[in-house]
């Protein structure tokens, strides 16, 4: 009996990987029939997509498509297909603020509980249309999102293409969980100081599998402090160079002019927040071709758990002030990258920072959804997606309606293909 016992542990994991929902496995070629084709830069009305092998290998007016013998054709009429969404600030291992405070997900959920919600977050964002997210930060969950970013790969779990930044880089003293009586808490990032710290601790994190390395170049000091810079101008020049000497760039959380300041002139690819940016910050960021992530979901999702009514009672400071950066990075021409902080809010609602900038802060439709597509896709090197066109990843959506005269289509989701493997469809 007992061996019979063991046998059948044994089995269990078989029996459920064998009972596992996975997407089916596409046909050799699809032909996509939408009433538009959005290429990431402009809407084409009669536009047909071909798909063969995981990649478009055909674009243009349906009329001059044709399929193989053999293919499938998918009729959206209605709908618009669109270039997979580029989430560009994401925190998987995180979730809102207003169920768990930040503080508690890192000191008392278990490891184990947090990676487990990780693959429900991956699987909504997936769903949502967002088809590759810039994942920036475990907060105290170690190198959990590259084990994650595996197990999408290979196909355990549905979920977004990631590129990854494991831990996060923090000067020491800088960031938290704080709790003055107690000493060595665990942290939400990896504490680096001086040469030898920082190129050890850049090293460590590209090492074990980061493809960008996140510094946060200002933090609020002590308890109840305010924001200010961390990292010196060489500590964080020295990050940038020991990242790119591996062909890794860098980005920055920087919300304090002086923060993004040091950041910009040490050579980070973006700047995240961007809070107190001033005119001067933003022409220096045009200068050296550094993008704003504005994270403009966030800052409304945090104002509304500390009680701000919206549409109701005043404006909050803190959202005033990213309306300004806002409009100083445009005036100066800086490149937005589209990602909310999404793991503030929740996961699924990333087309939460696009209709921000559309309703809140006066962007145009088609503005945001070029930089969620190509836009995003530039800033990131990512040559193999954010567009339809040969020879690309065939990674897209389709939604209900025209998103580039109605951000609020992209929450129509209809069809997410990812690769030329379906994972919605109507």
């Amino acid at each position: 009996m007992h061996r019979i016992f063991v046998f059948c542990l044994w089995l269990l994991p078989l029996a459920a990987r064998a009972q596992a929902p996975r997407p089916a496995a596409p046909p050799t070629a699809t032909l996509l029939h939408p009433a538009a084709v959005f290429d990431g830069q402009d809407l084409h009305p009669g536009w047909a997509v071909l798909v063969e092998n995981g990649k478009i290998t055909a674009a243009g007016p349906a009329a001059q498509l044709t399929a193989p013998a053999g293919a499938r054709t998918l009729e959206l009429p209605g709908l618009t297909l669109l270039p997979g969404l580029i989430e560009g600030h994401s925190h998987l291992l995180l979730h809102p603020y207003n169920e768990t405070p930040w503080d508690d997900q890192v000191l008392k959920e278990p490891l184990a509980l947090r990676v487990a919600r990780a693959t429900v977050h991956a699987q909504r964002t997936l769903l949502a249309g967002f088809t590759t997210t810039r994942d920036l930060g475990t907060e105290g969950a170690g190198y959990a999102d590259v084990g994650l970013k595996q197990a999408i790969d290979e196909g355990i779990i549905p979920g977004p293409r990631l590129l990854v930044a494991t831990r996060a880089l923090v000067a020491t003293g800088s960031y938290g969980p704080r709790l003055a009586a107690v000493d060595d808490l665990p942290q939400g990032a990896q504490e680096a100081d001086g040469v030898d710290g920082i190129i050890r601790a850049v090293r460590e994190q590209i090492g074990r599998g980061a493809d960008v390395v996140k510094v946060y170049a200002d933090y609020r000091w002590g308890p109840g402090g305010t924001a200010a810079p961390t990292f010196s101008q060489e500590e964080l020049t020295l990050i940038v160079q020991t990242a790119r000497s591996t062909g890794r760039g860098v980005v920055a959380h920087a919300s304090t002019a002086e923060g993004m300041r040091r950041a910009v002139l040490a050579g980070v690819e973006t700047i995240e927040h961007g809070d107190a940016g001033t005119p001067e910050v933003f022409r220096l960021m045009k200068q050296r071709g550094v993008a704003l992530c504005p994270t403009v979901a966030a800052t409304d999702a945090i104002s509304q758990y500390r009680g701000w009514k919206k549409g109701q009672g005043p404006t909050p400071e803190r959202v005033l002030a990213k309306h300004r950066a806002v409009q100083a990075a445009l005036q100066a021409g800086v490149t937005l990258v589209m990602g909310g902080d999404v793991g503030v809010f929740p996961h699924g609602d990333n087309a939460r920072e696009l209709e921000l900038l559309v309703n809140d802060y006066g962007l145009a439709p088609l503005q945001v959804l070029r930089a969620a597509t190509a836009g995003n896709a530039q800033v990131f090197h990512l040559a193999d997606r954010g567009r339809v066109a040969p020879g690309l990843l065939a990674d897209l959506v389709a939604v209900a309606g025209d998103p580039t005269r109605q951000v609020e289509a992209l929450r129509q989701v209809r069809l997410v293909m990812k690769g030329g493997v379906l994972y919605r469809q109507p």
